[in-house]
């Protein structure tokens, strides 16, 4: 099947959005505005935070629901923002570039995973029914619907979910917290983290063709997430052929990096690895972290060996010094110039 969708499918997909947006579009951003009870500005301001392009102010692409929204963002908003908790919005309001920023982290991520969904289910109905992209995207397109309350429910239970789980690290982290530094340059978080990144992927990926190298990096993707998540961390994001992971204790990073290179070079289709390791204080923004430990782990991944995992000193001795050093062995590597600090002696980390 090739070319554009016939006209039932175009009615299809208008079915689909009026179902998603609870109605059909009949009111204009400056209508909207009005139902809400805000001015223009914080409309515009409203629809550009969640990752659309501007739209003409009198052109009709909204409903009911789009008014609703807005309003309810408007009710977070401290109406004074003058620092001092509002009579009228929830807990006392929050400054509207706050809550602007609330509704970004949220469409940002809302962007890519309805994305990560329909490639899924694209993939699945072309390897299934032995389709072509395109028809495998129009058979897509007819049966999208089928999932929509299955996926829209899993999405509000597994964002609570996520929201205890943070709720419950972060009420124990404070209560281990003792008199801290303070300033605009402290960085709060104590973290371990690094990354993993495939050895040689550029010159793989120019033999592979798309349904092997997809293959590689799914395998890969998946392989980084069920290891990570298992044992208690978390994946900060994924670079193409690399994956950043975080945990709270150097105890959980360390059980979590041996065991990721060890599971992504085992099995039938080597994966050859290679990965870091580093315990620092870190500042969290917009689901990342950063601070001079992300830099060292990217530099010091550089340095290893296919399987190797590599440290700073610091790290090492807080391995060789902890609870579990007889798991691991860990030595000092030559001296290095890492780009951007200049020499550096990494550090190895391998199950003893």
């Amino acid at each position: 099947m090739a070319g554009a969708p016939a006209d039932d499918a175009w009615g299809t997909v208008r079915g689909h959005e009026q179902r998603l947006l609870q109605g059909t579009p009949s009111l204009s951003l400056r209508q909207i505005a009005d139902r809400a009870g805000t001015g223009m500005d914080l409309a515009r301001r409203f629809w550009r935070a969640m990752g659309f392009a501007d739209v003409d102010p009198d052109e009709i692409c909204f409903t009911d629901q789009d008014a609703v929204a807005l309003r309810t963002i408007a009710d977070l908003i401290d109406e004074t923002d003058d620092g001092l908790p509002s009579a009228h919005a929830p807990g006392g309001g929050l400054a509207a570039s706050s809550v602007l920023e609330l509704l970004r982290a949220q469409s940002f991520t809302m962007d890519r995973l309805v994305l990560w969904q329909l490639e899924t289910l694209v993939a699945d109905i072309s390897q299934r029914l032995h389709l072509d992209d395109t028809a495998a995207r129009l058979v897509a397109l007819d049966h999208i619907d089928e999932m929509i309350d299955s996926l829209s429910k899993q999405l509000i239970y597994v964002w609570r979910r996520h929201l205890a789980s943070l709720l419950d690290r972060t009420d124990s982290e404070v209560s281990r917290r003792g008199r801290e530094d303070a300033g605009p340059d402290f960085y709060p978080l104590i973290r371990s983290l690094g990354f993993v990144d495939i050895v040689s992927f550029t010159q793989r990926a120019q033999t592979m063709g798309r349904l092997e190298l997809s293959e590689m990096l799914d395998d890969f993707e998946s392989t980084a997430r069920d290891v990570v998540t298992s044992r208690g961390a978390r994946v900060v994001k994924t670079i193409g052929d690399a994956v950043m992971y975080i945990a709270d204790d150097l105890t959980t990073a360390a059980d979590v990096v041996t065991a990721l290179v060890d599971e992504l070079q085992s099995g039938p289709e080597m994966m050859r690895v290679r990965a870091s390791l580093v315990q620092g204080r870190v500042v969290s923004r917009s689901g990342d972290v950063f601070g001079p430990p992300v830099n060292l782990a990217s530099r010091l991944v550089d340095t290893a060996e296919p399987g190797g995992i590599r440290m700073d000193e610091a790290t090492a001795m807080d391995i060789l010094n902890g609870p579990d050093a007889h798991k691991y062995t860990v030595h000092p590597c030559h001296e290095v110039v890492a780009k951007g600090l200049g020499n550096v002696t990494p550090w190895a980390l391998a199950l003893a």
